[in-house]
């Protein structure tokens, strides 16, 4: 999807709008980026139009209505190479009872729909059709200074919606701002109210602080000013004794992905006992409602660095089925990670096991994992009838043909042959 044909046709939205009586900017965090000279990930389009209105201009087929009880529209493009833009009518909010949404709205203006934002820096709108900055909250300066602010009353913001509280950090981490004070005690008062978040949405914010440049400065504010207690209590727990660690392994995963850092922050509070990483996975997993997938790498990461120490002096039958799992390159780039950390450079014994991890990963595939010298039709040709000895005799096979004792099918039945005869 081309940013330029995404920009041209948010243009094209508040044109249209505009052209049909109705005032129409851009608002929020493409007017953010385009300060900042960074190419904005979407655009949104604020307006005086209502919903209804919206709908009627552009069409039913080419609206969806997401949110219009917020005042809320998406107008398609018609070109799936365009995508989309979020079309949002002026307001204010009333009180939000449930910490996320407004129990009511009211159709305002510009000015009025600035105040109910969350960060100054958020808070401005663009006339891309004049070509100028429209700033009621004092955003354009805070973006100079950077700095994370409120708008009004950092309280007040945060009784709105909990997730600010997460949100202003991932902001200052991943633009290198600050946190200005009011708005950080405020967020160290209401610290506690984070957990009244769903799982969901609080996972989102950790992944992508994560995936910010300063991660080890995003997870080291959570400390600061209490959320790391709510958010990730495991990490919390040992963070007198491991925030050290933590932030030497964060701060050393520069050109890793986050995925990575999220391990490497459970592995400084877990480490390798068995029973501890099934129990945490199992925690994280209801508490931040992670998908199938996540938490199944993170198992099988964390219970595979123990395994991958001094892998090179291994038998390769213990290390194979390490190296052919999904997630294997999660867990030795982990392992690659903690290594680096080491003292003593190149000639560690974990820089020497990574390199030689990293090595074992770009063979074929075929060499990697090469296909079963027997399966179980095998020992039902020989007159076995199926039964859980058929999974261990297998397994016996696989093993000592990945540790070359036995090279060929042949072998591999001679010395079944053998095993059956003795019994």
């Amino acid at each position: 999807m081309s940013s330029l044909s995404e920009r041209e046709f948010a243009l094209e939205v508040v044109q249209r709008l505009r052209s049909a009586g109705f005032e129409a900017l851009w608002a929020g965090g493409c007017v953010r980026d385009l300060l900042m000279d960074r190419e904005p990930t979407d655009y949104d389009v604020a307006t005086s139009a209502t919903p209804q209105q919206v709908r009627e201009l552009f069409g039913r087929r080419r609206t969806l209505p997401v949110g219009m009880s917020f005042g809320v529209m998406i107008v398609l493009s018609g070109d799936p190479q365009v995508g989309q833009v979020e079309v949002a009518t002026f307001r204010t909010d009333a009180a939000y009872s449930d910490g996320r949404r407004p129990d009511a709205i009211t159709f305002s203006d510009a000015r009025h729909d600035a105040q109910r934002r969350d960060f100054t820096i958020n808070g401005m709108f663009y006339d891309p059709v004049q070509e100028c900055v429209i700033d009621y909250v004092d955003g354009q300066a805070d973006v100079q200074r950077g700095l994370i602010r409120a708008i009004g009353r950092a309280d007040d913001r945060i009784a709105e919606d909990k997730l600010r509280m997460l949100r202003a950090i991932r902001f200052a981490a991943r633009f290198g701002f600050a946190i200005e004070s009011e708005t950080r005690i405020a967020i160290a008062r209401h610290a506690g109210e984070v957990s009244l978040v769903s799982g969901e949405r609080i996972w989102m914010e950790v992944r992508k602080t994560l995936e910010t440049t300063r991660p080890a400065w995003g997870v080291n504010e959570w400390a600061e000013v209490g959320l790391l207690t709510y958010i990730l209590p495991e990490v919390a727990q040992c963070w007198p004794t491991q925030g050290h660690n933590i932030a030497r392994l964060l701060e050393a995963s520069h050109n890793r992905d986050w995925l990575t850092r999220f391990c490497g922050l459970m592995w400084q509070a877990v480490g390798d006992e068995g029973s501890m990483i099934n129990s945490t996975v199992l925690a994280l997993k209801a508490r931040l409602k992670l998908a199938n997938e996540i938490s199944d790498a993170l198992k099988f990461c964390l219970s595979a660095q123990a395994a991958m120490h001094l892998a090179e002096q291994k038998p390769w039958s213990l290390i194979q089925p390490i190296l052919v799992n999904e997630n294997s390159r999660l867990a030795v780039d982990l392992f690659d990670l903690r290594a680096s950390l080491t003292q003593a450079g190149q000639a560690d014994p974990m820089m020497i096991t990574a390199r030689w991890l990293k090595q074992q990963l770009q063979r074929e595939p075929r060499q990697l994992d090469p296909p079963p010298l027997l399966v179980g039709d095998d020992l039902i040709a020989m007159g076995l009838k199926p039964s859980p000895q058929f999974k261990d005799l297998l397994q016996q096979v696989r093993q000592q043909q990945l540790d070359q004792m036995l090279t060929d099918r042949e072998a591999a039945l001679d010395w079944l042959r053998d095993i059956l005869a003795d019994k």
